[in-house]
């Protein structure tokens, strides 16, 4: 399951592989045999003879070398070479024209026909797209993400690393941060993974055969008379006396020692301080080993060790926390929290024990001669090694890393344990684990050659699981056959609870859904916008600014306590009043989570992808609910619930992750709003816009009789032609979203007038308000979702942005899902059997692998 989701049916893909496979099979006949142009001369000769008369008569008068609007010049080229080569002035031509805003609305229009002969001879004559072997695209060495590397290392060593403690946050391009061009390396970068891999090795790998025993009690292990035990930390008030207790059996007599770990937390209050204390007492079979008095330590930690002789058999341990200050105000939420009780021993080496894990790493007993030795470290070595590069480490490799072993494990007072330990390090701070290395197979002169399966193997599991492949697919790799079972290989991935890692992390990132956490929001001033200032408030406020203006020494006695009772009054139960409408950490994974989920259940069912613009269902506990207004919704369990027929919500536009992430701090944003439609739906986002652009605000210093809305102000904005032909795109679409809030609340109005959520696209509809535009989305601009989608979908799985020779793959990949039905295991479907996602370009035939290795260049991104 990527998450459970009520009331789901296993993925139905194995049926829709093959429905799949049978129409790419019959496009991509389709598209070989509808090419008529052809590059060079000809392809020249092409556009004189039937383009550039539609260019004339429908483009020409706007871009031409005089007006040259939006850049683009189209009847004037120094060459039919310059005319072929200018790629990427042809790719805009075809996003503007596929997307219906070139010619624009009110101008003569080219008939169907006329688009799809200028858009044919773009991909055959400019960008030389043959269809029967279209070209994958350059292939760059992708460095392990933050989330990459987290993952692989849990699941090659089953250490959870924290690695976004351990790193820079990474750069990210096209939107993620998964993309091969700008993940770097420095010098910096290369020491903290030294670093990391050290510590990994350290906690997984023993360094010994044997080790004290050691037992460790998780915090609810402890518990009152009555009480459950349980798993994790337990937290007890400063305020209510508790006593909880754990009876810990020793087997052996002898010296053992405790390991206590505490944690002092507290919950911010209104900004003043919680002065209650507390006393700790921890017993050893009814002897006192520790006290001590605790106030208020916010994440504060505390370690403690306490030497003991044990007889064999039961011990109770036991936690006494005594209220010191009942009579002091409780204005905060504290606790001390036990995070564990480690018990280790007995410390006598006669009852030493293996280490955990000891034989995961080290199966079979250590020979003792030198050759046996190194035939085992050498077997050890090969197996780690190959799982970490994800495909066979080669003989110099691994002989290498056996040589490194050794030369540890031969030193006096040093173990093989410690040994295979140093060279896994240098294995986790290799550049073939760090970074993803992608083989071919033989090509025999072809220029586009599949992937070897390694390599499809790593790009499978980074894509669906962020992480590295596993046993059974390195195995198929091995054996040659993933290829001929992608089909059941995939399936069997998406059911595996780690595929939840790509439902999390693209739709976080397309959606932004994952900034929620982060966001700022400013919920007074956002709620403060759309109510109606009470005359006397503002009355209230107006005298509080006055008075804390003056010097406080200058206050009489009747001024400051004038000045305390309006400070209470305008800032007290006000701000009581406001709190209701923050942002919890809770309410905001939430929201996140409801994006997810929403992704989650559309994939995961196969349903349309267009029910991620518009549907009658979302995902909502109470608190989420709430927010939204909506009823009937009780407990913090996220679910699905169907809402009301004229509910504006439903689909991702809708949802607070959206409305919050596209906002300012203090209102409403409706150009990022329509922006985030442009860029995320329809895939034409605008140009950047160019310096000096005025701000908003002095468009709204310019309205003298009133405080303008956002429209308002917006429409005095356009009135600059510098500003119009982006915002005529993106204001309509942002306007649509002004009845949410800032929050995600939905309100009628603000600054007390009336919300006006009309408006008309640039490609000439109409709609009345947020639910109207949906439906004009999913009816009219459906084909436009499923080419940006498959845009950022495909973006994400390669690891690297698109160009213009990546046009027919997604074109291909479109088509699919229009035959589909718009039905998400199109999608998925279609990128994974793409040309881009199964091959490479070629490398130079008299290259040698291992010697391009060594001579790469200090970057060791690109190859």
């Amino acid at each position: 399951m990527l998450h459970p989701v009520r009331d789901t049916a296993s993925f139905p893909w194995p049926r829709a592989f093959r429905r799949g496979l049978r129409a790419w099979a019959v496009l991509t006949a389709v598209f070989a045999a509808s090419s008529t142009f052809a590059a060079g001369p000809e392809g020249a000769t092409a556009f004189h003879k039937d383009v550039e008369p539609i260019l004339d008569l429908y483009c020409c008068t706007c871009h031409n070398s005089t007006l040259k609007k939006g850049g683009l010049v189209l009847n004037e080229f120094e060459s039919d070479a310059a005319l072929l080569e200018n790629r990427q002035l042809w790719w805009k031509v075809l996003k503007m024209t596929r997307a219906g805003m070139m010619p624009p609305l009110k101008k003569d229009r080219p008939s169907a026909e006329q688009f799809e002969q200028i858009e044919h001879w773009i991909k055959s004559a400019v960008f030389q797209i043959d269809p029967k072997n279209p070209d994958p695209g350059h292939v760059t060495l992708r460095r392990l993400n933050r989330v990459e590397y987290r993952n692989t290392i849990r699941d090659l060593l089953g250490v959870d690393f924290n690695a976004d403690a351990a790193f820079p946050p990474d750069d990210t391009g096209h939107g993620f941060d998964n993309i091969g061009d700008v993940l770097s390396l420095s010098p910096l970068l290369l020491e903290k993974y030294l670093t990391a891999a050290k510590s990994v090795v350290a906690q997984a790998v023993p360094a010994g055969p044997l080790t004290v025993a050691e037992k460790k009690l998780a915090g609810r292990r402890f518990r009152a008379a009555d009480g459950e035990a349980g798993d994790g930390p337990l937290a007890l008030s400063y305020y209510k006396a508790a006593t909880v207790s754990c009876t810990i059996p020793a087997e052996h007599a002898g010296k053992y020692q405790l390991v206590l770990d505490l944690t002092g937390n507290e919950k911010y209050v209104d900004g003043v301080f919680d002065y209650n204390k507390c006393k700790l007492v921890f017993k050893a079979d009814g002897k006192a080993l520790f006290e001590k008095e605790y106030s208020r330590q916010g994440g504060q930690k505390f370690h403690h060790v306490f030497d003991l002789d044990w007889q064999a058999g039961d011990h109770e341990l036991t936690f006494a926390l005594e209220p010191l200050t009942p009579d002091e105000k409780q204005v905060r939420s504290l606790t001390l929290r036990i995070d564990s009780v480690t018990v280790r021993g007995p410390l006598e080496k006669d009852h030493w024990v293996h280490p955990p894990n000891y034989e995961r790493y080290f199966p079979k007993a250590v020979p003792e001669s030198a050759a046996e030795r190194r035939k085992y470290a050498h077997e050890l070595l090969a197996s780690f090694a190959t799982r970490a590069f994800r495909r066979p480490a080669g003989e110099e490799s691994v002989d290498r890393l056996v040589k490194l072993a050794e030369s540890v494990y031969t030193k006096e007072g040093q173990t093989f344990e410690a040994g295979i330990a140093q060279a896994m390090t240098a294995v986790l701070a290799s550049p073939r684990f760090l970074f993803r290395e992608e083989g071919a197979e033989s090509n025999q002169g072809d220029t586009h050659p599949l992937l070897d399966e390694y390599a499809l193997a790593s790009r499978l599991s980074y894509f669906l699981w962020s992480s590295m492949p596993d046993d059974e697919l390195i195995r198929l790799a091995a054996e040659h056959k993933l290829r001929k079972n992608l089909s059941a290989q995939v399936t069997r991935m998406l059911a595996d609870p780690r595929s939840s890692e790509f439902v999390r992390h693209f739709s976080g990132q397309w959606l932004q859904a994952r900034d929620i956490e982060s966001v700022e929001i400013n919920a007074r001033a956002v709620i403060g916008r759309d109510e109606v200032v009470d005359p006397k408030v503002q009355k209230q406020r107006e005298r509080f600014r006055e008075l804390i203006r003056k010097p406080a020494d200058s206050l009489t006695d009747d001024e400051k306590k004038e000045l305390a009772e309006l400070r209470s009054a305008v800032f007290g139960a006000g701000g009581r009043r406001f709190n209701q409408f923050e942002l919890t950490g809770d309410l905001r994974r939430s929201m996140r989570r409801e994006t997810e989920m929403t992704f989650d259940y559309v994939m995961r069912k196969d349903r349309t992808l267009l029910e991620l613009l518009d549907s009658d269902y979302t995902f909502l506990n109470e608190a989420l609910a709430k927010q939204y207004g909506i009823d009937g919704v009780k407990g913090p369990e996220m679910r699905m619930v169907t809402l009301a027929k004229d509910s504006p919500r439903g689909g991702v536009l809708t949802q607070a992750t959206v409305l919050v992430t596209t906002s300012n701090p203090d209102r409403t944003s409706p150009v990022k709003r329509g922006l985030f439609i442009l860029d995320k739906v329809l895939g034409i986002p605008p140009a950047p816009p160019p310096p000096d652009i005025p701000p908003l605000e002095d468009a709204a210093a310019g309205i003298k009789d009133k405080n303008p809305t956002l429209r308002e102000t917006l429409k005095r904005h356009r009135q600059d032609a510098l500003c119009a032909s982006c915002h005529n795109r993106m204001d309509p679409l942002g306007l649509a979203l002004e009845n949410f809030n800032a929050l995600g609340r939905w309100r009628d109005k603000e600054r007390d007038q009336p919300i006006e959520a009309s408006g008309q696209l640039i490609t000439g509809e109409t709609f009345a308000n947020v639910r109207e535009l949906k439906h004009v989305l999913v009816t009219k601009h459906a084909r436009d979702f499923y080419r940006c989608l498959t845009e950022k979908m495909l973006t994400y799985a390669l690891g690297r942005g698109l160009e213009y020779y990546d046009v027919q793959a997604v074109d291909e990949i479109v088509a699919r899902i229009e035959k589909e039905d718009g039905r998400s295991s199109a999608l998925l479907i279609g990128i994974i059997e793409s040309a881009p996602f199964q091959k490479r370009r070629a490398a130079p035939v008299d290259a040698d692998p291992d010697k391009t290795r060594q001579e790469r260049s200090p970057d060791p991104r690109k190859e």
